[in-house]
């Protein structure tokens, strides 16, 4: 992995999406999601992507690289945290249907996500 895109997946990675305290969602939003990470800041990179999967509401990395955790509430609401090392990103934001997108912020950084299921 580039510099490039190691550092910005460190400082995202962990996309935190604060959320109350909701049950996990029913399998509507299981599957392997493409998430694309964005930051307004050339300092941050931009265009980083990470597959997580949900699996009965709970969210896991698919990929060796990134580890992700979090969940998904019935309605959509999504709070998740990607981590990779000592770095990690959090964020919140909704799932509707295959899609998705919410905000997230780093130690340095902030920026938006969007979500596909794939």
């Amino acid at each position: 992995m580039n510099g490039f895109r190691k550092g910005l997946f460190a400082t995202l990675i962990a996309i935190a999406f604060p959320l109350a305290q909701a049950d996990a969602a029913t399998s509507t939003f299981d599957g392997t999601w493409n998430v694309r990470i964005s930051s307004s800041s050339e300092t941050c990179g931009n265009g980083a992507t990470v597959a997580i999967g949900i699996n009965n509401g709970q969210i896991a990395s698919s990929s060796t690289a990134v580890t992700a955790s979090g969940r998904v509430a019935n309605a959509g609401g999504i709070n998740v945290i990607l981590s990779t090392g000592i770095k990690r990103a959090v964020g919140f934001g909704r799932l509707s249907g295959s899609s998705g997108s919410g905000t997230w912020r780093g130690a340095l950084c902030t920026g938006t996500w969007t979500a596909e299921k794939i």
